[in-house]
């Protein structure tokens, strides 16, 4: 238990300073009334005009800390190079002609709604989902999930995403994703674009049957 505790806080420490930073001070933050149009008709169509999401593919919004939702839509548009941090052929098409104050805006919108969580489904597995959440395992160097995502999946702001109540099946995705870049960076099908290849480190330790169970666990985390 202290090697794993160990574990725990070192990941967490590592990435405080960089994971998710807040808009510095004196940068635009959005505001959650001129965000809701554009982002209920452009971003409502896959996510829902609230951001609670119908379809488990397309992740929920609605809740999440805006400055986690403003990085990500950062990251699906392309940089000074033209290329993109994180691939989604639908979202870097999407998010291409909105600006920064745009983006800060549909992130403050939807961070201001309130999440309709799912339920963990799986009862064969909850043990063990739970057990990896908030434990982790010591022997593979696995570190609990709770260390950065909280006990109720609720995250940090500016820091750490919030992932309870998200639906398992985009938390599988998104967990395979980062294993696949874990295992080979230049694997185009991966997800590479976590701070300081946290989640990267953490995915590619994980077996098939872990990830399922953590990620049904998980949306039901209230």
């Amino acid at each position: 238990m202290k090697r794993q505790l160990l574990l725990s806080v070192l990941l967490a420490a590592t990435a405080l300073a960089h994971a998710n930073e807040p808009a510095p001070a004196g940068v635009y933050k959005g505001d959650p009334a001129k965000g809701q149009p554009l982002a209920s008709a452009v971003c409502g169509a896959c996510h829902g005009a609230d951001g609670n999401s119908a379809i488990s593919a397309n992740p929920k919004l609605a809740g999440q800390h805006a400055d986690y939702l403003f990085k990500q839509m950062k990251n699906f548009k392309g940089g000074p190079e033209g290329k993109p941090e994180r691939t989604n052929a639908i979202m870097n098409g999407m998010i291409a002609p909105y600006t920064d104050e745009q983006m800060r805006d549909f992130s403050a919108y939807f961070a201001a709604q309130n999440q309709k969580g799912e339920v963990a489904k799986n009862q064969e597995t909850i043990k063990m989902g739970e057990k990896l959440y908030r434990s982790g395992d010591a022997a593979k160097g696995l570190p609990a999930c709770a260390a950065c995502h909280g006990p109720a999946g609720a995250g940090i702001p500016a820091q750490y995403p919030r992932i309870g109540g998200q639906f398992a099946d985009y938390i599988e995705a998104q967990l395979k994703a980062f294993r696949v870049s874990g295992a080979d960076p230049k694997d185009a099908t991966g997800r590479a674009n976590d701070p300081n290849k946290m989640m990267r480190m953490v995915a590619v330790k994980m077996t098939d049957p872990e990830i399922k169970a953590v990620a049904d666990y998980i949306s039901g985390l209230r």
